[in-house]
């Protein structure tokens, strides 16, 4: 079974949103609508021991999506690597997967009429290349791949950063597959 995924690197992830702007022109993502959000987590503490760090939200490419299950007609389903992904002709703009996600990160596109969310890219991987957000993060803090193959890019990562360091964010049932690398000496990972 594999599993694409995402893992981030927030040790490294310096809050530019360059990962922002390359997803919205390489997969034309209207004004208003945003697949891949950075948000700032923090500041918190007290001087001199204040704490923060970047957190980019995408599509957590869950093992058991919600947005899949409420989908009435099928637009919403998992490819064959476990990619969560949309058919917008199928798509007749009801939002319930919207309202099933847990983390907000599908959009609704006026324009449309249709919900949108993060594809990985599979316009780009499909001919061998990195997703537009990897390929344009200055601090090399984004990793694509299968984290069931241990072979891959991004289960190396994480086993480099040690299980202490590896979060998620909260899985309510569906399995988010999508994995954060924060070292405590950065800062402490906040649910």
């Amino acid at each position: 079974m594999s599993q694409r995924t995402m893992v981030v690197d927030l040790d490294r992830c310096i809050g530019c949103k360059s990962c922002e702007v390359a997803c919205k022109q390489e997969n034309g993502v209207v004004l208003g609508c945003t697949w891949n959000k950075v948000l700032t987590v923090g500041p918190t503490g007290t001087y001199p021991n204040i704490q923060m760090y970047y957190l980019p939200t995408m599509c957590q490419e869950c093992k058991d999506a919600a947005c899949v299950k409420v989908c009435p007609t099928g637009a919403s389903y998992k490819s064959e690597d476990g990619t969560v992904l949309v058919d917008k002709e199928k798509c007749i703009g009801c939002r319930y997967c919207m309202m099933a996600c847990p983390y907000g990160v599908r959009t609704f596109n006026e324009e449309t009429k249709v919900v949108e969310k993060c594809t990985l890219c599979t316009q780009l991987q499909a001919v061998g290349e990195q997703t537009a957000c990897v390929k344009n993060c200055p601090a090399g803090c984004r990793f694509v791949g299968d984290i069931d193959d241990p072979n891959s890019d991004v289960a190396k990562v994480i086993q480099k950063a040690g299980s202490d360091s590896v979060h998620a964010l909260p899985d309510v049932g569906n399995r988010p597959s999508v994995r954060y690398i924060l070292h405590s000496k950065i800062a402490t990972w906040k649910e």
